[in-house]
């Protein structure tokens, strides 16, 4: 197991690479912790769960939502969990928003870590500090950005990964590469899904590489006043699909991705849009699809990153170098 320590603004996360979840009596102190998990992973891994304290949740974006953050601080309430406790979040993107936004709200802040099951987590959800619930169609639309005290990778726990999650991961891999690393983009181009699927150590050097590539931009801009604002290309336009159209978050990433490859022909004269959607359709994912933009429009008329009545899309002027262009609303819907 690799320990890498990342200073943030107020606080150190340590990154364990390579690790495995029996390693975490190493990390805390197991009486004095509260796992939070979903029916998924916890019937994949009922003996990892052994002797811990947990919290059970139905699976599914449709449970990341004020009720199930009640339902959980009353069972806190209920096992005596005091400011000493850790919870620990074991599962993919919904646990780990849920558990980084209760423990950052219960008894006004309490530790927290994640174990990531998925590899949209490994890669993404898992990393920046940003926890928090939907509330209705609206992705994460209450929360905070807070740290958690370690990250924990146990690359193990993707050999019960569904092959869907494969691909949901993969679109943020895809999305780091055209924003940030145009060598990784070629790499990509290079292999294939199965190749991931089969070989563990290409697999843990890529999730390495993705999760310190995120790590170092949230770094440079934690509160998302700049740079980190990168990082949601693809996630204006699919965040107002996904709850919409019940789409797995790395198909409404990747719908988003091939919409604004070609606005970003358009608007930045970028040239290789059709590398782009090539790439996601090599590895499973959705591209263009029929929706309604009416409905769209209206939830981006409420998406945390407008301002007044434009909106800071993320378009790309070459693979690797993405920008941040503020597009008037009523144009946007236009070229939609």
């Amino acid at each position: 197991m690799e320990r890498k320590a990342i200073r943030f603004s107020s606080s150190t996360v340590n990154f364990y690479f390579d690790g495995a979840i029996a390693q975490l009596d190493t990390i805390i102190d197991r009486k004095q912790t509260v796992v939070i998990t979903d029916e998924h992973v916890h019937d994949a891994h009922p003996k990892r769960f052994r002797n811990f304290n947990t919290i059970v949740l139905k699976p599914g974006e449709q449970y990341k939502v004020q009720a199930t953050v009640d339902s959980v601080i009353g069972q806190l309430i209920e096992m005596g969990v005091d400011r000493k406790f850790t919870l620990v979040g074991v599962g993919g993107g919904v646990i780990t928003d849920l558990t980084g936004y209760i423990a950052s709200v219960y008894m006004r802040g309490i530790a927290f870590g994640f174990v990531p099951t998925s590899l949209l987590a490994l890669v993404d959800a898992s990393i920046g500090g940003k926890n928090g619930i939907d509330v209705g169609a609206y992705k994460n639309m209450v929360g905070v950005i807070r740290q958690p005290s370690f990250i924990l990778h146990d690359p193990l726990l993707l050999k019960s990964l569904p092959e869907n999650e494969w691909r949901n991961g993969f679109a943020e891999i895809i999305k780091h590469a055209a924003i940030k690393d145009a060598a990784l983009f070629r790499e990509l181009e290079a292999q294939e899904l199965k190749r991931y699927q089969k070989n563990r150590a290409l697999t843990a050097a890529l999730i390495r590489r993705n999760a310190l590539l995120k790590a170092k931009v949230v770094q440079e801009d934690e509160f998302e006043q700049g740079n980190r604002k990168l990082l949601n290309f693809g996630h204006t336009l699919g965040h107002a699909l996904e709850n919409q159209y019940a789409l797995a978050h790395g198909e409404a990433v990747a719908i988003g991705m091939s919409y604004a490859a070609r606005l970003s022909e358009k608007l930045k004269r970028f040239k290789d849009a059709a590398r782009v959607t090539a790439l996601l359709e090599r590895y499973g994912l959705p591209t263009f699809a029929e929706f309604d933009k009416d409905k769209a429009i209206g939830v981006l008329r409420m998406d945390k990153k407008k301002q007044k009545d434009s909106i800071n899309f993320i378009l790309l002027e070459k693979i690797g170098k993405a920008v941040i262009q503020p597009i008037p609303i009523q144009e946007l819907y236009e070229y939609l």
